[in-house]
């Protein structure tokens, strides 16, 4: 499990442990929370051709699909 804050999320750099579409580098663009502080959304970047993609920012701490910086 990858220790994570969600504080710290923007700009922050993750790899993908089973690569798609040629896709393995990818670093988080935008993050939106409420007025609580909670994570309303996650955006992430792929480094290879700058396709965004919205994902649930909880899955990052699951190192079975990512992995923290550029492996």
């Amino acid at each position: 499990m990858n220790p994570l804050h969600p504080k710290k999320l923007l700009h922050s750099k993750w790899t993908k442990v089973h690569v798609i579409q040629k896709l393995k580098h990818f670093s988080v663009v935008k993050v939106i929370y409420d007025e609580d502080s909670n994570v309303i959304e996650c955006i992430i970047r792929a480094e290879m051709n700058a396709e965004e993609f919205a994902i649930n920012w909880r899955d990052l701490k699951d190192s079975q699909q990512w992995l923290q910086g550029w492996k």
